[in-house]
């Protein structure tokens, strides 16, 4: 067979088995079996049944929380900070400081709302703060929390 001939069926069978990549599996005998699964084409979106996330879990995202005075309780505090890492999976992480101490604790989807929820933290001076919240997307949302101590604030969230 001349050099063309055997680069082009060498090229051939390349592009043949380009769909495809191979999974080693193990055979009752202990021997290595192969099986190949053939990759969806470029741009195609999974239907019913298929991998929910194609190209991996989506990576949660550390957003931004501004809570702004609400009663007098709060106008002493001023404006505070804080963080929620949204997970992704209907569960985030809250964390805020307050007059020196650091509240942490949790923010999660209201069952059968994915835009509503609720949040909880807790410092270690007794501190607490409760949320209830409505995201209008995976990256902005507003509610309001209040305060152990009754102080109340409008929530911004986001970037």
């Amino acid at each position: 067979m001349n050099y063309g001939k055997k680069l082009a069926l060498t090229a051939l069978s390349t592009l043949a088995l380009s769909g495809c990549y191979v999974v080693p599996a193990v055979n009752p005998d202990g021997s290595v079996a192969y099986h190949h699964y053939p990759l969806p084409p470029v741009g195609t979106i999974p239907g019913p049944g298929s991998a929910p996330f194609p190209h991996g879990p989506a990576m949660p995202t550390v957003l931004q929380a501004r809570l702004y005075p609400a009663n007098d309780l709060a106008a002493r505090t001023g404006v505070l900070s804080g963080s929620v890492t949204n997970m992704m999976t209907g569960k985030g992480r809250f964390q805020i400081q307050i007059a020196g101490e650091i509240l942490s604790g949790e923010a999660t989807r209201v069952s059968n709302d994915e835009r509503r929820g609720v949040a909880s933290a807790f410092g270690s001076g007794g501190t607490s703060m409760s949320c209830e919240y409505q995201m209008n997307s995976p990256l902005q949302g507003a509610g309001t929390c209040t305060l152990s101590n009754g102080a109340r604030y409008q929530a911004h969230i986001g970037n």
